[in-house]
């Protein structure tokens, strides 16, 4: 997974799926963008230090799953990993279409380690200062999400840790514009995100790239 195109592919993942990232993180970022003294603080510098804290944990997350494939590598591995990529960013689609939920199982899983970090998550709100916001930002990062381990296990098909970090990163950077304009309650853009026939188009998109991600000649097939 090292053509040119990852990273792109990366931030287009995220731009496609925020539809779902509204339903995730939306209200919190609505509740950052409330919970200021605007006498002092201005609503865009906290949801950037949010958002700041949401894509380090997504960097980091990808840099430990990274370091772990890099480590059992193998062709065998890889063709695997690269497979399995294919069919979830597939379930993805479906999921982001709202055709079928079935990586809403992987969010019950995750929460187990939401239920460590939530509490934790509660005693920075309301939001008063930029670093407030890149802590619970940071934090919420690791809120169970679907979209987010589906993207994780395909960053973890890259050459290495470094790669699957900026992979990440660059998915999160994607999921920033629809995010800031929750926070700032952009009533059109939200309307669109939400809006079926475009929740439609970027499931089926998603699912394409799927399509392209699994190595079918590797596995001995071919789509032609």
């Amino acid at each position: 997974m090292t053509e040119p195109l990852s990273a792109f592919t990366a931030l287009l993942l995220g731009l496609l799926g925020s539809a779902h990232c509204l339903g995730m993180c939306g209200g919190i970022s609505s509740a950052v963008a409330m919970g200021i003294d605007r006498k002092n603080q201005r609503p865009v510098l906290l949801l950037l230090g949010f958002n700041v804290g949401r894509i380090a944990s997504y960097t980091l997350a990808g840099a430990l799953l990274g370091s772990i494939g890099w480590l059992i590598r193998s062709p065998e591995v890889s063709l695997f990993l690269r497979s399995l990529a294919g069919v979830i960013l597939i379930f993805m689609g479906l999921y982001v279409a709202q055709i079928w939920k079935a990586l809403a199982y992987l969010e019950k899983q995750g929460n187990r380690l939401w239920r460590h970090i939530q509490p934790l998550s509660r005693k920075l709100l309301p939001v008063h200062n930029p670093m407030q916001a890149l802590a619970l930002g940071a934090l919420w990062g690791w809120l169970p999400c679907g979209l987010v381990y589906s993207t994780l296990i395909w960053s973890a098909t890259a050459s290495d840790w470094k790669t699957s970090a900026l992979l990440m990163a660059c998915f999160g950077l994607g999921t920033v514009p629809a995010m800031l304009a929750t926070g700032l309650l952009a009533s059109q853009v939200q309307a669109l995100l939400k809006n079926r026939s475009a929740q439609t188009v970027a499931g089926l998109l998603i699912i394409l790239f799927g399509l392209y991600t699994i190595p079918w000649r590797g596995l001995g097939l071919s789509l032609a």
